[in-house]
């Protein structure tokens, strides 16, 4: 098995959250804090969606059965 290293600065790179929480860049641990909240984090919605602080699965759910999710890429 391969072992990737990440980096921070690649992963502040792609990230389009808004707000200031000390997490940004380190995945692992915006996961599973939004994971714990029943969330998703801000890299999984278009940024004005992100910017609305909705991080519900809901939310997720209806912006990709409205829009696709050729937003994602």
């Amino acid at each position: 098995m391969t072992t990737r290293s990440c980096s921070i600065d690649d992963n502040k790179k792609n990230c389009n959250c808004s707000f200031s929480c000390g997490k940004a860049g380190i995945c692992c641990q915006c996961l599973a804090y939004h994971r714990g909240l029943g969330e998703l984090p801000g890299c999984y919605f278009p940024s004005e969606a992100e910017r609305t602080a909705d991080r519900s699965i809901g939310n997720f759910i209806r912006i990709v059965q409205k829009q696709g999710t050729a937003y994602l890429t």
